[in-house]
């Protein structure tokens, strides 16, 4: 079962996803695998610090984050990976690495890339290393708004 604060608001919200178990996986793209879900269709969250301010990148599991696109992206002067112990109390409930990118649902702005936003629907952690949600592209945009922008390669 998904994390209860993201199962909470997508019923709320009266959005229908699918929630899929899968065997233990602790990359987005070994995820993917273990979902038989497409590289490109899963979504990874990387927790960065912008300007000292932590953000949420979501990019496809099949691409990579670059920092100084981001960073250029919207005007910071800073860009870099948070540590895990910078962000570990943000997420309860969830395991570090598997947080749905939700920043709307833990006060973090979110940014994602143009790549996901092709697509009819996404598919990311939903909180552990066995289960994952799909949804559909445009409900997770219309509930978390994130600002879309082209960083990932």
């Amino acid at each position: 079962m998904p994390i209860k604060k993201m199962q909470d608001f997508l019923y709320d919200r009266g959005v229908r996803y699918l929630t899929i178990s899968h065997s233990p996986a602790y990359t987005a793209q070994e995820v993917a695998e273990s979902a038989h879900v497409r590289g490109k269709d899963m979504a990874k969250t990387v927790i960065v610090k912008i300007d000292g301010t932590l953000v949420m990148a979501v990019l496809p599991a099949s691409l990579k984050i670059g920092l100084e696109h981001l960073q250029s992206s919207v005007g910071a002067k800073t860009a870099e990976i948070a540590m895990e112990s910078d962000f570990a109390d943000k997420f309860p409930g969830c395991m570090l690495g598997a947080m749905p990118p939700f920043g709307n649902l833990y006060g973090m702005e979110v940014f994602a890339d143009e790549a996901l936003a092709r697509d009819m629907e996404i598919a990311f952690n939903a909180g552990s290393y066995t289960e994952l949600v799909k949804m559909k592209w445009k409900d997770y945009e219309k509930l978390v708004k994130p600002k879309i922008l082209k960083f990932a390669h």
